[in-house]
């Protein structure tokens, strides 16, 4: 059996660029993985795609399945033979698959035993699975959404196909999807290409490139960073974009006018961003300069006519922006506040009137001063603005730039700013003290609302962004240092409470890297006050790798299994004249000794000093019976150990805390 090359490419019109490269991956998947059920090995060389291809080549793929053997089971001995003779059952059988009566074997089963014949199966070949599995796997390619081209009933994909590429080795795949016959010819570049050409795996990329078109998304990226000769805003996610917008990107240098500078940054880079997917131009002192990095679909523009049209074009978008910015001052932002009430936030939630009247009252309640209910009187007003409405990437942005134009304090205007943030986890949280006061209170509200009218996020489906949103509120708690109670935030509603647990775990495991059993030991022991969890998240980890805390909490998880079987759960005054001298009064004297000294200690040196009872423990399990046979005695000890169990869970509950295998071996 030899091995080949699989290539594999799906022609299609221009994908969005955000889902391409989780398309890739997951074509990528399904096909090794069908190889790998198929028994076709194969190993992955290439896995890449531009706007109009998605494309696979696979090497080491088996040309044909190998020869295997099948044990079919077939009716009782009993039924196959009598007297030692087949019957026509055994017969039959054997004839259906192909061997002699005397091939056939007797197979023990729980049900007894019955005949069995090993059957011969010979393996496809390979260029055939993937005739029946290739349309599968490509129309079960993940897309958030999806359209039809050839009929209401026809199938499904992100954007119609135009054109399949399917070889092994040499050799066509035959297959056909959506009308569309595969073959061994591709597209290159819609005007550097020369229209249809035939490929195969060794020369794929080479072809292309000839053609016009970078397969490789590293390719386009180093062309694009290559081609760089000034000093841009850095921009990750906007060059992204352009590596999966382009199939051979070429950089530009173009200019604006510098009038324009006097528009805000803010304003100038969002323009230059979002709508027309321009890097912006630092100078040396790190500020704004009159040029913009377009990034083209084509090899070069030698008479600058693609330089001219981005120029103008842009010089039309900012034109808008300095209408929009001065038609917009003479309306103050105070005056504006009537205006939101004509601005819906939901439709059974009402308008953003009300949803700022509710900010007010939380900012209140948040503790905020006069300065953070002012910014949340007027942190929605940019809405109303044309400004926002033109560039809505700008909401918030634009409230706090009106704000300082406006003669606001400068604190009302940073809060109103900043009050969207944080974005995402990798966004700072609002820079005072203000500005987290009014994102708390607008993301609060909005997550109240939202799950007392039953909008909870289920799935892919979250409208509100509502996980970013409870995500913000931790994120804002906890490196804000506030302590507003997590009770509060919830107000009541156990969906709620729920969720912002659930995003406090992420919070902490996923972002800030704690080890999960240390995440729930702590909240088991309180999590209202976020920053105080993260104090004690901070101190656990730090003593667990001492000598003592792990056998300690295994320890701890003995107590409370020993509790729990007893249905003991009352704590209160230990007896000492019932206490055995000994391993038992030790450890009530170190208890009592280490209740007292942690009292004023912080949270590592408490658990520090937790963690040095543990000798005191395991004698008193070594040497004392807890189930003894004098009824007072025996409840003596498990109020003894549940005082035990309580005072020193109070930080976290040691019994979460999984064992290393070091700690497991000492136990």
């Amino acid at each position: 059996m030899g091995a080949l090359a699989l290539l594999v490419e799906i022609g299609t019109e221009e994908i969005p660029d955000w889902m391409i490269r989780p398309a890739v991956e997951n074509f990528r998947d399904l096909v090794t993985g069908m190889l790998g059920e198929q028994k076709l090995g194969g190993t992955t060389r290439f896995a890449d795609a531009t706007p109009r291809r998605i494309a696979l080549i696979i090497d080491e793929v088996l040309a044909r399945q190998a020869d295997s053997e099948q044990l079919v089971m077939g009716p009782p001995k009993a039924a196959a033979f009598k007297d030692g003779k087949p019957t026509a059952a055994a017969v039959g059988f054997a004839r259906k698959n192909s061997v002699d009566v005397g091939q056939l074997r007797i197979e023990a089963t729980p049900k007894g035993e019955y005949v069995a014949a090993l059957r011969k199966v010979e393996g496809c070949a390979a260029k055939d699975i993937l005739a029946v599995e290739l349309p599968e796997l490509i129309l079960k390619i993940y897309f958030p959404k999806t359209m039809y081209w050839t009929g209401k009933n026809g199938p499904r994909f992100i954007r119609p196909i135009r054109w399949l590429v399917a070889v092994l080795g040499e050799e066509v795949i035959p297959f056909e999807l959506a009308g569309v016959h595969s073959g061994n010819k591709t597209m290159g570049h819609r005007g550097m290409g020369s229209g249809c050409f035939p490929v195969h795996a060794g020369n794929y990329e080479q072809q292309l490139a000839a053609n016009g078109v970078l397969v490789s998304s590293t390719r386009r990226r180093e062309r694009i960073l290559s081609g760089i000769n000034v000093h841009i805003k850095s921009d990750d996610a906007l060059l992204d974009t352009l590596v999966y917008l382009t199939e051979y990107p070429t950089p530009i240098l173009g200019s604006f006018d510098p009038g324009y500078l006097t528009l805000p940054e803010e304003v100038l880079i969002t323009v230059m961003r979002h709508h027309q997917k321009y890097f912006s131009v630092l100078d040396a002192g790190g500020k704004l300069a009159p040029h913009f990095l377009a990034v083209m679909n084509i090899a070069g523009d030698p008479e600058g006519m693609v330089r001219r049209g981005n120029e103008r074009v842009l010089s039309a978008r900012f034109n808008d922006a300095r209408f929009f910015w001065e038609f917009d001052q003479p309306k103050k932002l105070a005056d504006r506040v009537p205006d939101l009430a004509h601005v819906t936030f939901q439709a059974r939630l009402g308008s953003y009137l009300d949803k700022t009247n509710r900010m007010v009252a939380l900012v209140k309640e948040l503790g905020g001063n006069a300065d953070a209910e002012r910014a949340a009187l007027l942190s929605k007003c940019d809405l109303a603005t044309e400004m926002v409405k033109e560039f809505t990437e700008l909401e918030g942005v634009v409230g706090g730039l009106y704000a300082s134009a406006q003669g606001e304090p400068e604190a009302v205007a940073k809060a109103i700013y900043d009050h969207y943030k944080p974005a995402g986890m990798e966004d700072a949280i609002p820079s005072t003290a203000e500005g987290r006061i009014v994102a708390l209170a607008d993301k609060i509200d909005t997550l109240r609302g939202c799950f007392a009218i039953g909008m909870i996020p289920s799935g892919s489906k979250d409208p509100f962004a509502l996980r970013r949103a409870a995500q913000g509120i931790v994120k804002i708690l906890v490196e804000g240092g506030i302590q507003f109670p997590l009770a509060k935030v919830a107000a009541g509603d156990a969906a709620l409470s729920e969720f912002l647990v659930d995003r406090v775990r992420y919070y902490f495991r996923d972002v800030r890297g704690y080890a999960y059993d240390e995440v729930n030991a702590v909240l088991t022991a309180g999590c209202d006050d976020l920053p105080d969890v993260a104090e004690r998240l901070a101190a656990l980890q730090a003593v667990r790798p001492t000598e003592h805390f792990e056998p300690l909490a295994a320890s701890f998880k003995r107590i409370k299994n020993i509790l729990r079987q007893a249905d003991f759960y009352e704590g209160g005054a230990v007896n000492e004249a019932l206490l055995e001298g000994g391993p038992e009064r030790e450890l009530h004297d170190g208890f009592r000794h280490v209740r007292d000294t942690i009292q004023s200690l912080a949270y590592q040196a408490a658990l520090e000093e937790i963690a040095r009872i543990r000798p005191r423990v395991d004698l008193f399990f070594d040497k004392v019976l807890v189930n003894a046979p004098d009824e007072k005695v025996r409840r003596n000890r498990l109020t003894l150990l549940a005082n035990l169990l309580t005072e020193f869970s109070s930080i976290a509950d040691f019994s979460e805390i999984v064992a290393s295998s070091s700690g497991d071996a000492h136990i």
